[in-house]
């Protein structure tokens, strides 16, 4: 598709799908995982899985840096027209990414156990955890390019590509979930090797793409050696890496929290609600990473108004996108919290009542992580990052050891209503304050009359006055 021209609502939801899709096929498969662990291994096994997954999860977010932070570098050289250096940077971005992830694979799999000790395993939960992180980290540079590549598939004008190879990789997890764990009964390390597997399939599939001749605007080559660029991409994909650390943070002091007040159960229910939680929020994730191409296109092209069309869609689609997602997930609570813990009365009892209360957060979450993912695409990663960071780090955590206090043990679960409203309210004030630097919003005195499209305009920023 043509980056240039103007979108239309459809259109723009037209050219997210692909990413949306892909990132809800990605949840499904993790959430998954998670029901086999669940139902053919026991709670136990359930619980060390969720326990030590924020921890792989921080090890890999280098990838949701470089995909980010190098997906905007790259979309907005081609806004310039400078479509060579953009396959440079493209280049460096996806060797470094491969070469950081074998380091950081060492690193963990060292760390592995004095870190699950650390967040409070022990026993049989510690070997299982310990296990299952360990065969996780042979994976761990394809996890990261995998991520960094769903990104790149929109930056390449294929975001088809995208959802096709996580559908790949989804069904390899799903089938040798099946097999391994539901079949033989392998347990966490039939789930850890089927993981293994589905993500050298999302990592390995388009590293081969790009580095064969292709119809995208994209090809690995020779890499540009500018440490200065790269750094450009880091910083600006900081916020990024600063959502995913901030959230698996958040996720450990959860299970903290969780084994301290309710016990085993609760970090059991805590991982029910975490998986299915990820589909809803994938669609979130899905339309910003595929959005944000687009954004960051017209900020490179100097392209204001349509700069502001594609704000005020987002922000509108993030809004609906919050109130389907309440209404559908207070109908299934009871039917999810089923299928994951039917074994267990109380269990399935504590997950429905928990998730009823967390899914309100769905209503203001989508605006927070749209912010988050704007001020990336405009460049200013610091500002995506410092938003991201007070949005999880500040108020969530806060939140978390904050409400049962108040609350009781219940509390807990509202923590993330308080961090996604207050969140929401932050981005207002951002683009209120931060939109006329960027043309997001017009500089008082200048506002004028409306610009009008012409529908189906091939060039961007023809208006009509």
């Amino acid at each position: 598709m043509d980056m240039a021209r103007h979108l239309s609502v459809r259109d723009l939801l037209g050219y997210t799908l692909p990413s949306i899709v892909m990132m809800v096929f990605t949840s499904i498969y993790g959430v998954v995982d998670g029901l086999f662990v669940s139902n053919y291994a026991g709670k136990t096994a359930f619980a060390a899985v969720t326990l030590i997954m924020p921890f792989v999860l921080i090890l890999g977010t280098l990838g949701f840096m470089m995909g980010s932070g190098g997906s905007a570098l790259i979309s907005s050289t081609r806004g310039e027209g400078d479509h060579e250096l953009a396959n440079r940077y493209f280049s460096a971005i996806v060797y470094v990414t491969l070469a950081a992830g074998t380091v950081l694979a060492v690193i963990g799999a060292v760390l592995m156990r004095p870190v699950a000790q650390m967040l409070g395993a022990s026993g049989e939960l510690l070997e299982l955890c310990v296990l299952y992180g360990r065969i996780s980290m042979a994976s761990l540079p394809m996890f990261m390019l995998q991520y960094a590549f769903q990104a790149f598939a929109s930056t390449a004008g294929r975001p088809r590509l995208g959802l096709y190879v996580t559908i790949g990789a989804g069904l390899s997890n799903i089938l040798l979930d099946f097999l391994l764990v539901g079949g033989l009964g392998w347990g966490v390390v039939g789930a850890a090797l089927a993981t293994v597997a589905s993500e050298f399939v999302g990592g390995l599939t388009p590293l081969v793409y790009f580095a064969r001749r292709n119809p995208s605007f994209l090809r690995l080559g020779h890499p540009l050696t500018d440490l200065s660029a790269l750094g450009r991409a880091c910083v600006n994909g900081s916020s990024e890496m600063m959502t995913s650390i901030a959230v698996s943070v958040v996720s450990i002091v959860y299970n903290l929290q969780l084994l301290k007040l309710i016990g085993q159960d609760g970090v059991a229910a805590y991982g029910t609600i975490m998986y299915v939680s990820m589909i809803f929020t994938a669609i979130f994730e899905g339309f910003c990473m595929g959005s944000a191409p687009l954004m960051s296109f017209q900020h490179g092209a100097g392209n204001a108004p349509e700069k502001r069309s594609l704000m005020h869609r987002g922000l509108a689609v993030m809004g609906a996108g919050g109130a389907m997602m309440l209404l559908a997930s207070q109908a299934l609570a009871y039917p999810l919290a089923w299928v994951f813990a039917s074994y267990d009365p109380d269990l399935m009892t504590l997950t429905e009542s928990a998730f009823r209360i967390f899914s309100v957060s769905f209503l203001a979450m989508g605006v927070g992580m749209y912010g988050s993912s704007l001020f990336t695409a405009l460049g200013n990663g610091l500002v995506s990052a410092a938003l991201a960071a007070v949005r999880t780090l500040g108020l969530e955590v806060g939140a978390v050891l904050l409400l049962p206090v108040l609350m009781g043990p219940t509390g807990i679960w509202f923590a993330i209503i308080v961090a996604e409203t207050v969140s929401a309210g932050l981005v207002a004030v951002l683009i209120a304050r931060l939109g006329p630097r960027y043309g997001l919003c017009r500089p008082p005195g200048q506002d004028g009359p409306r610009t009008r499209y012409r529908r189906g305009h091939p060039e961007a920023g023809v208006a009509l006055r």
